[in-house]
């Protein structure tokens, strides 16, 4: 009797992920513990072992969104496979032959098999079929690739787990749910073949035609399109590098942009004269999946909190002092940087301690109050914006912080965050200055209930012992959540945060 293998539970908040790569393909012989396929959720990539030893039959296909706990694959025992295969059939019940004077068909047993959005992250509940590479009717091969799915994290493609013949159940542009049919596959069916030799008989085989080989040549992908369309370029302008020559995002990056056409001298323009409606011309583009749920999520946070933001400012000139007086020993002798974050992750989980409720978290009817400080950092990543954890960081020294800020970023960059590495947290710390940002009011990473905004460092004048001075200061910024913080728990927070940012020495004292 088959196995069912189902979508595991894979971390907090998960409700759904995405089959990114099939290691096996269906029909594999497969062991337990093996990995077979890869699966992918807006935190992170993961593998999925096989739960026993036997022959694979793939039912989720590559770029499907599944849900937790959705069917993705069963596997038949070996044995039980191995008897099915050995005991040829009576001559009897056979598949009958039938020929005629142009080809000869095969009949077999015909199955229809359903193609269903894969799980493709957390949190996802719904995709978007950007286009269909192929058409109703249309011959498939297992693996083959035959449409593309956006999600509000990605674009990704979706290769067919049967071979056989396509029926397209939803069409380009339509939102089908995680677990939604997409088409169907006739497996098996009359399977006409060219006409031999008379008297000869052939079962035919599944060639690879020249056609389906590079179906994808010149294609670009959704996200390269978009590019080419910014740049103005053709796909005959663009070489594609990706499978069967299709155009990548980072093809489209790397092609030249089509020259800006010449533009002649113009007499002076007539004031009578009106201008043309197409020079001021406008265009609409559908909102991608990850923009719709960002929308949905920071709505919510606005509605289901009582945010507010308290304010201040940090003289930045002692931690630049020390930076610039250490910051050569201190690459020498651990090897990263001495960086901004590394001060304020330690100011913010000494702060965090002294005053817990704004490190706790409102889970039903109850506040959780959490005697560590799990970090998470804003970090910029090819998908946007990701908040890895610095798990403990009150425990950690600043080159500890430092070289867990440089290995989740690195991470982040290559897209190779676990789950475990993407949740959990209870406080988070946002930088907004590094694009120029002067003040802003962050909106809280829920469940938590607050976030620090950090901002650009400007210089100022500012009153001295009486005197005034040019100062480097920088604005922060502290959204909380008053449901679970009082005003003066959140502005005595902020201030604690300042004191030990302006006196560093604070921090290594404890006091």
């Amino acid at each position: 009797m088959a196995i069912d293998m189902k979508v595991p539970s894979v971390g907090e908040s998960v409700t759904e992920v995405t089959i990114a790569a099939w290691v096996k393909k269906d029909g594999d012989f497969v062991k337990m513990d093996e990995v077979i396929c890869e699966l992918e959720s807006d935190k992170a990539t993961f593998e999925l072992p096989a739960e026993a030893d036997g022959i694979l039959h793939i039912i989720g296909k590559e770029g499907d969104t599944l849900k937790i706990g959705a069917a993705i694959c069963s596997i038949e025992p070996q044995n039980a496979a191995s008897t099915e295969k050995s005991e040829p059939l009576p001559l009897e019940v056979r598949p009958a032959v039938v020929s005629d004077p142009v080809a000869h068909t095969v009949v077999q047993k015909s199955e229809v098999l359903e193609i269903k959005v894969p799980t493709v992250g957390e949190s996802i509940t719904e995709v978007t079929i950007a286009s269909w590479l192929k058409k109703t009717g249309d011959q498939v091969g297992l693996d083959e690739i035959i449409c593309e799915l956006e999600s509000d994290k990605a674009t990704f493609e979706l290769p067919s787990p049967f071979a056989g013949t396509l029926t397209i159940k939803a069409e380009e542009g339509t939102v089908v749910p995680i677990g939604g049919v997409l088409a169907a596959v006739a497996v098996g069916g009359s399977t006409v073949a060219p006409k031999e030799a008379k008297g000869e008989v052939s079962i035919p085989t599944t060639v690879q035609t020249a056609e389906n080989a590079t179906y994808a040549e010149g294609h670009p992908s959704p996200a390269a399109a978009k590019v080419m369309a910014e740049k103005g370029l053709a796909s005959s302008d663009v070489n594609g590098t990706g499978v069967g020559g299709r155009i990548t995002k980072e093809d489209a990056l790397n092609a030249k942009a089509a020259p800006t056409p010449s533009v002649t001298p113009k007499s002076e323009p007539n004031p009578s004269v009106v201008a043309p409606k197409e020079d001021r011309g406008s265009r609409r583009e559908k909102m991608t999946s990850l923009r719709k749920t960002i929308a949905r999520r920071l709505v919510a946070v606005k509605n289901e909190t009582a945010m507010l933001t308290t304010f201040n400012e940090v003289d930045m000139k002692p931690i630049m002092d020390l930076r610039k007086q250490y910051k050569d020993k201190f690459k020498d002798i651990h090897g990263v940087g001495l960086g901004f974050m590394s001060f304020f992750t330690k100011a913010c989980s000494i702060a965090l301690l002294e005053f817990p409720a704004v490190n706790a978290f409102i889970d039903g009817e109850e506040i959780v109050y959490n005697d560590f400080t799990d970090i998470s950092i804003a970090v910029s990543a090819p998908r946007g914006l990701v908040v890895p954890v610095i798990r403990n960081a009150e425990k950690m020294n600043f080159a500890q912080i430092e070289s867990e800020v440089v290995r989740l970023a690195l991470k982040a960059r290559d897209n190779k965050l676990t789950i475990d590495e993407m949740t959990g947290g209870t406080f988070t710390i946002t930088n907004g200055g590094i694009f120029g940002s002067m003040l802003s009011t962050p909106i809280i990473n829920a469940p938590q209930s607050a976030i620090l905004g950090m901002h650009n460092i400007v210089e100022r004048p500012v009153a001295i012992n009486g005197s005034v001075e040019i100062r480097p200061i920088m604005y922060v910024a502290l959204s909380y959540d008053h449901r679970t913080i009082d005003g003066k728990d959140s502005v005595s927070f902020l201030v604690r945060v300042k004191q030990l940012l302006e006196d560093p020495m604070r921090m290594l004292l404890q006091v």
